[in-house]
């Protein structure tokens, strides 16, 4: 068997590679214009705060956010979001409500501020394939219920929750719905305003196609999460404290200038995608990133439309090849013998993510197997999410083979995983 040297189904971990203008624009902006932005006021500093600037500004329309872009801060990732956004909205007697399918980036501050600050924690369980029941959430609404935290996409099983639903539940009771968007954000339409999303927790290194190392919250109105870190913003410097505008409260000390660039060309791809031709079909093969810009110029009317309406049109084209990707997948793993396959059936709404289990073996030795044998890029293990795995009965095997194939995976590349996987079993 002729093989590649990597066949990558790890992209629920980060998706890999990223669209050609990410990387390319990241080395030349860095080049030509990587200074400290907010700092200084040479015309260095200047163009680099601009492009911080914009990139705010281009997040906020993909998110559906109307509110001021400098609600749109930044962070190292997703996890660093949620715990700025968990630490500074809960206090000592508030109720919290979350559920099983959480990653340990929402259980653990969670554990932490019920042990270190008496927050009450509520964990609603969930069905087989990883579903929240949105009237479990309602029972367990407090008088002192403050917040929601919810993750919209199952790193594990791809599993969906209704955002929707749990909103309006959370609006009635004027409880602050958090999103973990890590698996959802540029894979799954998200519009913050429309669903009343008071906290939006996003990592720019998997389906938003950014580099590793830079994450973000966006906050709405009316909504002011305190600050956990402190220093210099390079705005009213004379003062002892922190200040409350935005961006500043939640951003202290140099931002991370290289990954912001990256999440800036990421952004601009996706709109060049949503104008493109690619977009009129959902069902056409995945685009090669390299042409994306040049062919969007014969994309007619699509190329005159704005930036979120552009990016709604590439979010919509990525799920439907990516939706396509993991109904291949299962199927075929399905109909191989000893292969246990676990999340959604049918017609309910998933991911490109689900995880799987070869006979007795357990996780890591599959894994193990996949790579060394299929040259297999996958994740086994317990995938950061303890929960979901006792929820599975999968934890004595140490967890589960996640897989993720991602837009630029191809048909050949799914067979190829498939018939490792089967080699495997027999």
């Amino acid at each position: 068997m002729n093989m590649k040297e990597h066949y990558y189904f790890d992209n629920a971990s980060t998706t890999w590679p990223k669209p050609e203008p990410v990387y390319r624009f990241m080395d030349e902006f860095f080049r030509n214009y990587g200074v400290n932005p907010g700092r200084s006021g040479h015309s260095l500093a200047v163009e680099s705060e601009k492009m911080v600037f914009e990139t705010r500004r281009l997040l906020a329309q993909f998110f559906g956010f109307a509110g001021d872009p400098d609600r749109v801060v930044f962070t190292q990732n997703v996890t660093d979001s949620l715990n700025i956004a968990l630490f500074g909205l809960l206090d000592a007697g508030d109720h919290v409500i979350t559920t099983c399918m959480e990653h340990n980036s929402v259980l653990r501050p969670l554990y932490h501020l019920e042990r270190d600050r008496a927050v009450r924690v509520s964990r609603i369980g969930a069905d087989d394939e990883g579903f929240v029941d949105p009237q479990a959430i309602r029972a367990a609404l407090r008088p002192k219920t403050k917040a929601v935290v919810i993750n919209h996409g199952s790193n594990v099983l791809g599993s969906v929750q209704d955002l929707e639903a749990i909103s309006a539940i959370a609006r009635e009771a004027q409880a602050i719905l958090i999103v973990d968007s890590a698996q959802s954000a540029g894979v799954l339409p998200i519009d913050m305003d429309g669903l009343g999303i008071g906290v939006l927790c996003f990592t720019g290194h998997k389906g938003l196609f950014g580099p590793m190392g830079i994450g973000g919250l966006v906050t709405a109105q009316g909504i002011d999460i305190r600050h956990g870190r402190v220093g210099g913003t390079g705005v009213d410097s004379i003062s002892a404290f922190q200040p409350d505008t935005w961006p500043h409260r939640l951003e202290a000390g140099t931002c991370p200038l290289p990954g912001i660039a990256g999440l800036n060309a990421a952004q601009k791809w996706f709109a060049a995608l949503g104008r493109s031709p690619e977009c009129a079909a959902a069902g056409d093969d995945a685009p090669d990133p390299e042409g994306v810009e040049t062919r969007s110029a014969e994309a007619g009317e699509a190329k005159t439309l704005d930036h979120a309406s552009a990016c709604r049109r590439a979010v919509a084209r990525i799920e439907a090849v990516e939706v396509e990707h993991i109904r291949r997948l299962r199927e075929g793993l399905e109909a191989i013998d000893g292969v246990v396959v676990y999340g959604p059936k049918g017609n309910r709404p998933q991911i490109a993510t689900l995880a799987f289990n070869i006979g007795s073996m357990p996780a890591d030795q599959a894994g193990e197997m996949l790579d060394a044998d299929y040259h297999l890029c996958v994740r086994a293990g317990l995938h950061c999410a303890p929960l979901v795995h006792e929820n599975l009965g999968t934890v004595q095997r140490r967890g589960a083979v996640r897989i993720s194939p991602g837009y630029f995976t191809d048909a050949d590349e799914i067979e190829h995983a498939l018939a490792g996987i089967a080699e495997i079993a027999r």
